[in-house]
């Protein structure tokens, strides 16, 4: 069952989780009827979904009050949001690329932040209904749905990490951004550790499959912002897992004047690079 069902944050936890489900099944809808796809103004693609999606969540989220930061949402100042001790982080549909091809490795990612760090942290797999759930006071945990909807209290979940260490070391990277910088990380890893096993994943599935267990390290040497790292980032938190600034070692902050993030790398529990 579901743990601490009277923590804090859990009416903004179950909105949040609606909210996913809701639009992971408008996603799906147009996955599975055909869609156009245009290009941004930086290049990257956009879709139909990307679009329906960002309504979706924002219509379901907009009673609670809080600002809405989204990728395909109006953009808004740092002296307004920079004050603000609350705010939404959502990607509507984080793997575009991945949506586009028809691998099914996209997902929607609905963050809380307060205050620079992830508190809640909603990560749901449309084609594969897996939903990743974090927050304060709430263990995370990942649902295998049967429908595109929210799980109820007394749903069974599975909580993270799921799988054990191995003796083998296990990195997860990106299918479309895997670049020298990070080919070359992998090599030295290679050369301290010996041989490891590499997984190739889209979009913020590669945080929860570190939080999941079914990895020990993700790093990421290209640009990534906010919203593709702020769910899952909260999914690995409340997981045990570490999400760190590649340079620092300290973790990321949240809702920065400037949304791009640095290079990362998520560790998995009870492991250390």
């Amino acid at each position: 069952m579901m743990t601490n069902t009277d923590f804090p944050l859990k009416s903004l936890l179950e909105s949040a989780t609606i909210a996913a489900t809701k639009a992971g099944a408008k996603i799906m809808e147009i996955y599975q009827s055909g869609f156009e796809v245009i290009q941004k103004s930086d290049h990257s693609p956009l879709t139909e979904a990307d679009r329906a999606a960002h309504a979706t969540i924002f219509e379901e989220l907009s009673y609670h009050g809080i600002e809405m930061v989204s990728e395909e949402g109006d953009s808004i100042s740092f002296k307004k949001r920079g004050k603000l001790e609350k705010v939404w982080m959502i990607d509507p549909l984080d793997g575009t690329k991945e949506f586009i091809n028809y691998n099914g490795e996209f997902t929607v990612n609905i963050a809380l932040i307060e205050n620079g760090v992830p508190v809640l942290g909603v990560v749901y797999v449309p084609v594969k209904k897996w939903l990743y759930l974090g927050a304060k006071g709430f263990q995370s945990k990942k649902f295998e749905l049967e429908k595109h909807q929210s799980p109820l209290w007394d749903t069974k979940g599975m909580s993270l990490p799921i799988n054990s260490i191995e003796n083998k070391l296990r990195v997860v990277a990106s299918k479309s951004h895997l670049n020298g910088e990070t080919r070359n990380y992998i090599s030295k890893l290679q050369d301290s550790y010996g041989k490891l096993e590499f997984l190739s994943a889209g979009s913020s599935l590669k945080l929860c499959l570190v939080a999941e267990g079914e990895a020990d390290l993700y790093p990421r040497l290209a640009p990534t912002m906010e919203w593709d790292t702020a769910a899952g980032d909260a999914v690995c938190r409340y997981a045990a897992c570490r999400v760190l600034n590649f340079e620092t070692g300290k973790p990321l902050t949240y809702n920065k004047e400037n949304l791009l993030n640095p290079w990362f790398k998520v560790v998995g529990h009870g492991r250390a690079f």
